[in-house]
């Protein structure tokens, strides 16, 4: 029986799988170091107090449990190391895996540049534990202004280095929830300040104009103070210090200036770029080893015109569909299909029932239709991991009562 594992139980990884499963007579593992998978897009909604915990996480056990698949697993392990030659992943734990045919799908996490004296202390928001600190954070903030503003009404600064899509998202999200809740409460002392520090010429870089000026004025309304062209030079307990010369009082600051690919030992030789991505062929096949397939985040996925991909879930969605099923021909002895990855679309959440689009890259949306588009497309992936989840939740308590 031919033995497949997946390493990284995120969308590319979960997106992998679901091809899969759809051959009964092969083994599949899935790995991954946390017992969820993170939506990581609606994590910023946790942050800002939109959505709990249950709302942006699915449970690995219990989703591989309501997959009908006799030979699935899914092991809660740290991979350390990867031996290609015999085809062996080793991991903290001590448990030793062995596999046939390997889709590395372990994405990304935000890098600190070392050079910017602070930011070491800085955590990564990518990862749930941290995006639960920052909810707190945020809400201990909010309890603070209340409690002392019948004796001082000091001004509350949270700065947010990065303004692409992250950056703004949860700025506009704390933003909105912060007005929100002062005009809610009646309270005096409202005066939290955001800023957005962008190192570009302009908010969104890459994106198209139009979303740009929408996004732009969505943060201006909601009392966002934009610094463009610009960067964190330096950060300490009290203060971020800015190249332009400038430093701002931070309650608390949140850096999310970039992203680098996760690293993995056994992979080191293998044909990486300059960000630290696996380079892939056209069928999603590393270069160095035509068994070990890489996707999502931690792959560089060209499109058909030799473009780099952005890291986003519509790549994730394609290039994990089309590993998933090159895994399986290849098993089969039969030809192998070219992913041809397409960006849809993207959709910036900007705060309350507001949101901004481009739509296939034909026509702008903005306001409430935008949002309830997003609310659409992230609910049509979600439904049918929360019937399975279901499912194996289900099958793990008669599993518990047998016992």
């Amino acid at each position: 029986m031919e033995k497949v594992v997946i390493i990284g139980g995120g969308y590319a990884g979960i997106y992998a799988l679901r091809e899969l499963v759809k051959n009964k007579n092969i083994k599949i593992t899935l790995i991954d170091k946390n017992t969820y998978h993170n939506l990581q897009p609606e994590v910023y909604d946790l942050i800002a107090n939109k959505s709990n915990i249950a709302d942006v996480t699915i449970d690995l056990t219990t989703l591989c449990l309501g997959i009908d698949h006799d030979y699935l697993e899914y092991k809660n392990l740290i991979v350390r190391n990867i031996d290609t030659n015999e085809k062996k992943i080793y991991t903290e734990e001590q448990e030793i895996v062995t596999y046939d045919y390997l889709i590395v799908a372990a994405g990304t996490r935000t890098f600190f540049p070392p050079s910017i004296p602070g930011l070491n202390d800085a955590h990564d928001i990518k990862k749930l534990q941290w995006a639960m600190y920052f909810k707190q954070s945020f809400e201990n903030q909010l309890f603070k202004k209340i409690q002392d503003e019948a004796k001082q009404c000091e001004d509350t600064n949270i700065v947010v280095v990065g303004a692409g899509l992250s950056g703004v998202e949860i700025a506009a999200e704390m933003a909105y929830n912060s007005k929100k809740f002062f005009k809610r409460g009646n309270f005096s002392c409202d005066n939290l300040k955001i800023s957005l520090i962008s190192s570009a010429d302009t908010i969104l870089p890459g994106l198209n104009r139009d979303l740009i000026n929408i996004s732009h004025k969505r943060l201006k309304s909601l009392g966002i103070n934009v610094i463009t062209n610009t960067k964190l030079t330096q950060m300490d307990e009290h203060y971020a210090y800015l190249s332009n010369g400038t430093k701002i009082v931070n309650s608390f600051l949140i850096f999310t200036g970039g992203v680098e690919s996760s690293k993995i030992k056994g992979l080191d030789d293998f044909s990486h770029n300059q960000r630290g991505q696996l380079i892939v062929n056209e069928y999603l096949q590393t270069t160095n080893d035509k068994n070990i397939f890489a996707i999502g985040d931690i792959a560089e996925i060209k499109n058909q015109n030799g473009e780099l991909m952005p890291p986003n879930v519509t790549i994730a969605r394609c290039s994990g569909i089309c590993a998933g099923k090159n895994v399986l021909r290849q098993i089969n002895g039969k030809e192998l299909i070219s992913c041809k990855p397409k960006l849809e679309g993207i959709l910036i959440a900007l705060g309350g029932e507001y949101a901004a689009g481009d739509i296939y890259g034909m026509f702008t949306v903005k306001g409430k239709i935008a949002y309830e588009i997003k609310k659409y497309v992230f609910n049509s992936y979600r439904k049918p991991l929360l019937k399975l989840i279901k499912n194996g939740y289900q099958k793990l308590q008669k599993l518990k009562r047998a016992s």
